[in-house]
């Protein structure tokens, strides 16, 4: 009997949701994501020493003379762009390089930020099309991938909550979004005071079938990648959506024997009564209010980006 992780590669692309890169070559996902707190925790290997130590000293050599705060800015994108180099030479498809979470709310300053990492990677021989820019799903965020997804520059629209923030990402067009199904559960379970739900009643889930089929439902092409799993029921009751992104521990979980049921089907969407959302700003800004475990979750998502980040420019500025 195949494996629960075979089966679900034949239904669903398959991501790696972690920066290391023996995880990869363990688990053979078509795609991988990273964020400045997955490369922290890589980078505190030993085994990822030499890939920091050329990194830094990259931005030393680029920013002579510019000052410190310079060159640790400078370190971070050459540190995440060389992770992911590393990391296209594993897997056959996609990375995930994320734009520094402190622009999410400036449209301008991410689409700058996004066009610098491109540009590293094209100096590298990488071309932008293996490439996905992320960026939290803010309506600031939104717009500045608007209009990189004009530029060629494929975005992944991450910390992604809420019905409203899936339309607005579809309608401008972006390739990908990461709904994040755990910290959903997270946040249902400590409102409610519940200790659990079953797999089919979990939150995360339900926000995420609901997006789905929404998408298939409007003919929208920007791809559904479930994220951010606290067990492996909630990534067997989304087989079959376009992409999931599951940590090493997960996909450990799921290398073993069982029977997978495909339960997200863009044939069973075309019966379903879903009814369609214009979405500007203002209908935007007013779901989102209204939505608090989506506007809880993002603000504390940006924020915990945001930790992540720092953590890492002080590890830099100790090596400098």
């Amino acid at each position: 009997m195949a494996t629960l992780l075979d089966q679900l590669k034949t239904m669903t692309v398959v991501v790696a949701d972690t920066g290391d890169l023996n995880s990869m070559k363990q688990f053979a996902p078509r795609d991988a994501t990273t964020n400045p707190s997955l490369i922290t925790a890589a980078a505190q290997m030993s085994d990822y020493a030499p890939i920091v130590h050329a990194g830094v000293d990259k931005a030393k050599e680029l920013k002579r003379g510019r000052g410190k705060e310079e060159t640790i800015k400078a370190a971070i994108d050459l540190l995440a762009v060389e992770f992911g180099a590393r990391i296209l030479e594993i897997v056959p498809g996609r990375v995930s390089t994320e734009v520094d979470a402190r622009l999410s709310l400036d449209t301008q300053g991410t689409i700058l930020k996004a066009r610098e990492i491109i540009n590293l990677y094209e100096d590298r021989g990488i071309p932008r099309s293996r490439i996905l820019i992320k960026i939290a799903s803010t309506w600031e965020g939104i717009q500045a991938a608007a209009q990189l997804e004009k530029e060629g520059i494929h975005c992944n629209l991450t910390l992604l909550f809420g019905l409203h923030q899936a339309i607005a990402c579809a309608e401008a067009k972006v390739t990908l979004i990461s709904p994040f199904v755990g910290r959903i559960l997270d946040w249902y379970l400590k409102s409610t005071g519940r200790a659990s739900y079953p797999p089919p009643e979990d939150p995360g889930v339900v926000s995420v079938t609901r997006i789905y089929n929404y998408y298939k439902k409007f003919g929208h092409k920007t791809e559904v990648m479930g994220a951010s799993f606290r067990n492996i029921g909630e990534i067997t009751e989304l087989a079959g959506c376009d992409l999931l992104t599951i940590s090493p521990k997960l996909l450990g979980e799921l290398s073993k024997e069982g029977t997978l049921t495909r339960k997200l089907d863009p044939a069973a969407v075309a019966g379903m009564n879903i009814e369609h959302i214009a979405m500007d700003e203002a209908t935007f800004r007013k779901m989102h209010e209204q939505d608090r475990m989506a506007n809880d979750k993002l603000a504390e998502g940006i924020e915990g980006f945001t930790k992540a980040l720092v953590q890492l420019e002080e590890m830099i500025a100790k090596m400098l």
